[in-house]
């Protein structure tokens, strides 16, 4: 990642399609941060909706859950929207099989983990269909 870690706050969210991940930076005059995690999100997401997840493997490994599903995604079963936000960006996930809506949700969970305190689940979606 280009940006500071410690400088950003990551948001997962669970929804029933898919999910959508946001990364903002802490503070909201950091105009460096926010551009670098644009610039990055914005790559991860051509990259994903080109197939390429490889992207997370350099960070969390090649064995983080669901990633191998994702991987294994035909062209288009993953519809992957990249826009900013206020102090960042996020992008958004959604699946029409039920496996890979499952994948999205299992590497949403690991990145939590892997995040630690500058990561969070966003408000439950799957309570509220």
């Amino acid at each position: 990642m280009p940006f500071k870690l410690s400088a950003t706050t990551h948001v997962f969210t669970k929804t029933p399609t898919g999910g959508l991940q946001q990364v903002v930076a802490k503070s909201p005059g950091d105009t460096d941060q926010i551009r670098l995690i644009r610039m990055h999100l914005e790559d991860i997401a051509t990259r994903f909706h080109q197939g390429d997840f490889s992207g997370p493997t350099q960070t969390h490994g090649e064995q983080m859950p669901g990633l191998a599903q994702l991987k294994a995604a035909k062209p288009g079963e993953i519809k992957i929207l990249y826009t900013d936000i206020a102090n960042g960006g996020q992008i958004e996930y959604f699946a029409k099989r039920p496996e890979l809506i499952t994948a999205i949700h299992e590497w949403f969970d690991a990145q939590l983990s892997d995040h630690g305190a500058d990561a969070m689940a966003g408000h439950d979606h799957m309570a509220h269909p």
